[in-house]
């Protein structure tokens, strides 16, 4: 086989399998560069050259400073502060949201800022009495847009650069994105506050979890009555779970306040059990003399709250070790002294077996407890807390640390139009990272854990396929294919469709994956047509950061539960946004980067 076809075919299973995610995207990338050094395509030196390149360490280093932003709680300070200005208003409020989160984004990346910003906004919408769907998808929709402005404004910028760099041209700037992508926020901004707004889906704002969550109907009173077998037993031993289908949520003792039931907890006369499950089993207990169902028991939030213990809800985060894990292989409930009434994934209801359901990034579980017991997987990042999170734990007196790093960062960076001297872009975040662990700003203990080192693996994986398709010649065979049959429609046109198939492909597969592979075919097209390459790097660049149409973008995934949205919210807004990004790219673009 020739390496071409070696190299297609490559490229074939490559997309198949980032469309599917039957495996992680940078195992994906590891598989494609171990497949092109044994079929002899790379040399073992070729495969892992890109995980030297200085672009690794750029982005490793960006990781840190954002991280220190973020734990310095800055983002949190701004949105607390939109309702004393926007108050009742939604379509103030709607703009501003959307305005903050462009501006955050085009520093801290859109998923960062989506993330950080999603407790706050639906706080907000509580406060102003407007529904979250009102409100979320705004603010996923404003970070996506401000993510385009400036390098830092996503992984993906990054990574075009740095694979553009390879091909011997100059690294896009810090800067040399945003005239663009400041124009598409503000073409956004007025489609969202004018037809945007009007075909927002109005979901959400239930007064209370229970009903929200829909566990009325799934949860009873049981009353143990003096003669029962279960007196005495410890609940793992009775294990309604396993004969019942019923898991134990609470537990009332006789003229006690209710308790979060240990498993060692025994069970005494005339407690009343609180069980959640199905209706089969709360029938079959019926078949029990000994145990009694209150018939006038009506639940509301108050009953499963009083003293420390609380409702609240909770989203699994991207990356997190939960992804992939139930309640019980975690030990969830014993770990930390919590209950998981319900899981919620987009519109799905979970409300029996819980203990079943294999947990995924953006699932949101109701949880029953002491919310400090959470607090761990909160400051790992495993989870976000969905409510104001004004209580939690940031190093404000760090803040002017973390904005001084960052500073220091963006002078270093543009240091050559002030003195000539040029400082390299991983120089200069190295700089700032030593910065914020010389005053603490970020421990050391906590360094590693702010790198996604997936999007670096996932990066260096697809800079050696991009050398793989340079040495054997496939980008000039697929540019050779492009040129043939469009070509003849002009330059605009080509850069159109590179813009198009890289749209589409963000679609199943992760923005980054997307573009590096439209890249160095994007870039033969241009050279063998004597176009600019640069305009259709640039081009791809914007057209991977402008994923609206479904709700695949990480941004997107975040808030797509706790808006209560469907699959289609998504298609209908989505696609106005992208056609009116289209249609401003293609007009500016090769304005700013001629196309000749």
């Amino acid at each position: 086989m020739s390496p071409i076809l070696i190299v297609l075919a490559l490229l074939f299973v490559a997309l198949v399998l980032f469309a599917t995610e039957k495996l992680p995207v940078d195992v994906v990338g590891i598989v494609l560069v171990v497949a092109l050094v044994l079929t002899g395509v790379l040399t073992a030196q070729e495969g892992v050259a890109g995980f030297g390149d200085d672009i690794i360490v750029t982005i490793a280093g960006l990781f840190v400073l954002t991280g220190g932003l973020v734990k310095t709680g800055l983002v949190d300070l701004i949105g607390r502060r939109l309702y004393r200005v926007a108050g009742n208003n939604e379509l103030l409020l709607t703009g501003l949201i959307m305005i903050v989160a462009a501006i955050s984004a085009a520093v801290l990346k859109n998923t960062t800022t989506t993330a950080m910003f999603l407790p706050v906004v639906i706080g907000l919408a509580e406060k102003a009495k407007i529904p979250p769907s009102k409100l979320l998808m705004p603010l996923a929709f404003g970070a996506i847009l401000g993510g385009s402005c400036t390098l830092l404004g996503t992984s993906t910028n990054l990574a075009v650069s740095g694979a553009y760099q390879r091909y011997g041209y100059e690294p896009f700037s810090l800067f040399e994105l945003t005239p663009v992508g400041a124009i598409t926020v503000v073409v956004g901004l007025v489609y969202m506050l004018t037809l945007g707004r009007r075909i927002l889906p109005v979901r959400g704002g239930e007064d209370s979890l229970t009903e929200k969550y829909h566990i009325r109907e799934y949860v009873s009173e049981i009353l143990v009555l003096e003669t029962s077998s279960l007196v005495g037993k410890r609940l793992t031993e009775i294990d309604l779970s396993k004969k019942l289908d019923l898991n134990v949520i609470d537990v009332l003792p006789e003229d006690e306040e209710h308790l979060i039931p240990k498993p060692d907890y025994r069970v005494r006369a005339n407690d009343r059990l609180r069980v959640e499950g199905s209706l089969s089993g709360l029938l079959r207990i019926k078949e029990d003399p000994n145990l009694k169902i209150r018939a006038d028991f009506v639940l509301n939030d108050d009953q499963l709250e009083s003293g420390d213990v609380s409702l609240f809800e909770v989203m699994v985060m991207k990356d997190s070790k939960l992804i992939g894990q139930n309640l019980v292989s975690i030990n969830f409930r014993q770990t930390y002294d919590l209950t998981v009434l319900a899981i919620s994934r987009h519109g799905e209801m979970f409300n029996t077996k819980l203990s079943e359901v294999d947990l995924k990034f953006g699932d949101v579980l109701l949880v029953q407890g002491n919310r400090q017991r959470i607090e761990p997987y909160i400051v790992e990042r495993e989870l976000i807390l969905l409510e104001d999170v004004s209580a939690s734990p940031v190093r404000t007196e760090k803040r002017k640390w973390a904005l001084a790093a960052f500073g220091l960062f963006l002078a270093l960076s543009v240091s050559k139009l002030v003195t000539g001297y040029e400082i390299p872009l991983a120089i200069a975040v190295l700089v700032g990272v030593l910065l914020l662990l010389a005053t603490n700003t970020v421990r050391y203990t906590e360094l590693y854990k702010l790198i996604d080192f997936r999007i670096l693996v996932l990066i260096a994986c697809m800079m050696s396929f991009g050398a793989a398709m340079e040495n054997t010649g496939t980008d000039k065979y697929l540019a050779g294919l492009i040129e043939q049959n469009f070509g003849q429609f002009g330059p605009t046109a080509v850069l159109a469709g590179f813009f198009v198939l890289t749209v589409v492909l963000t679609q199943p597969m992760s923005n980054q994956a997307a573009a590096l592979v439209v890249l160095p075919v994007a870039i033969k097209t241009a050279l063998a047509l004597g176009l600019n390459p640069r305009t259709f790097a640039i081009g791809i660049t914007y057209a991977a950061s402008f994923s609206f149409i479904t709700p695949l973008e990480p941004a997107c995934v975040l808030v797509y539960t706790p808006g209560q949205y469907k699959f289609t919210d998504f298609i209908r807004v989505g696609s106005f946004l992208t056609v009116a990004v289209f249609i401003v790219s293609m007009i500016l673009v090769p304005i700013f980067w001629p196309i000749n």
